[in-house]
């Protein structure tokens, strides 16, 4: 094991506080309904079967089906329903946490029952349908199938129009942090960012950090990725941003924004540093992470789960991690360990973690490898 992960995972320890207090924290602006899923391999009987373990293994039948030029058909199952997305994922973890979340986004209108009776006693301010997710899990990975509510067509205009760019600058005043995400499945979010950036001077208390994340940015060409990435630069002139991403995504914005090229991953998240311009720039992997900042690039390796219980919105475990720690003041490479650190716990147990176990992850970092 490399010396900076030990370091990183020390200074982590040292420096994540016992109490941070409750503070608020603001996330918008999308909303899911997640169908979680797996797919029958073979079936022994009405209630017997076994379950498809890899992705891999279902891409090697749909290979052979399209050699074929046959069709295929796959049983799934459904095992449990839960609200997803940014805003429902980072305010779970921060509601654990004994934060006081404000939710921005997708949740119906009226809000949907399942959005009011686990975020009801949040603020939670509804713009339109969600979305709807069928989350296929895999061990080496997951097939999201998504049907786009109305996060497609928001634009800072339209923020306007269904809830208001002063009760927004109300909600962000005095708290800790604002997340936003998906740029992949708000095309317009750039919009937002940048009416943000406008309208920041007239916070009396801003939030010190906005993390940003794009998401499946395969679903944007481009075209629309280079002419968007301007609004991220333009938004550190006024406050600190923090873009997150996962090697495949950073490989899909170092080759818009770089040129094509077989990058390592440490290269390809120094690339889209050098477009974004943001403060830190984290690309989050399933055997390392890495961040960069102005002073650099620093890597922290993962310890890794052979079955793990559920990976689904493990990148958004991974964020809610990167900003407690990044609202308690860590180091970089320590706020990587930290969100590794949530991460690491959710996939292992397909639960929240609390802040003790958050604390007890991070103690013994070194001892999962």
């Amino acid at each position: 094991m490399e010396g900076g992960t030990r370091r990183a995972a020390d200074t982590a320890s040292e420096q994540l506080p016992d109490d941070i207090g409750p503070r608020r924290v603001v996330f918008g602006f999308d909303g899911y309904l997640d169908r979680v899923r797996e797919v029958v391999a073979d079936r022994t009987d009405p209630t017997s079967y076994e379950r498809l373990p890899r992705l891999a293994d279902f891409r090697d039948r749909l290979d052979r089906s399209v050699e074929a030029g046959s069709s295929l058909s796959y049983e799934w199952l459904e095992d449990g329903r839960r609200t997803g997305g940014h805003t429902c994922h980072l305010a779970r973890a921060f509601g654990t946490w004994d934060f006081s979340p404000t939710l921005v986004g997708m949740y119906g209108d009226p809000v949907r029952e399942t959005f009011e009776r686990e975020f009801g006693d949040y603020d939670l301010v509804t713009l339109g349908e969600p979305g709807v997710t069928d989350a296929v899990e895999f061990d080496d990975g997951k097939l999201m199938l998504t049907e786009i509510g109305d996060t497609m067509a928001l634009d800072w205009d339209g923020l306007d129009d269904r809830f208001g760019h002063d009760r927004l600058v109300d909600r962000l005043d005095g708290a800790a942090l604002l997340g936003v995400g998906y740029w992949s499945e708000t095309p317009r979010i750039p919009t937002v960012l940048t009416g943000l950036r406008d309208r920041w001077a007239d916070i009396d208390a801003p939030p010190e950090t906005v993390l940003v994340d794009p998401g499946d940015v395969r679903k944007l060409d481009a075209d629309r990725l280079r002419s968007g990435r301007a609004a991220i630069g333009e938004l550190t002139d006024v406050t600190d941003v923090v873009v997150s991403a996962n090697r495949a995504e950073a490989d899909v914005l170092a080759d818009a924004y770089a040129g094509e090229a077989d990058r390592e991953f440490a290269a390809a998240a120094e690339a889209v540093f050098d477009a974004l311009e943001p403060t830190w720039f984290v690309g989050h992997g399933i055997d390392h992470s890495v961040v960069v900042t102005a002073d650099g690039t620093e890597r922290v390796s993962v310890p890794a789960v052979d079955e793990p219980e559920m990976t689904t919105s493990s990148g958004d475990h991974f964020n809610a991690g990167l900003a407690l720690a990044r609202i308690s003041g860590l180091d970089p490479a320590a706020a990587v360990v930290v969100g590794n650190a949530v991460a690491g716990h959710f996939v292992r147990t397909a639960d929240q973690p609390s802040l003790d176990e958050v604390h007890s992850f991070v103690d013994d970092y070194m001892a999962k490898f």
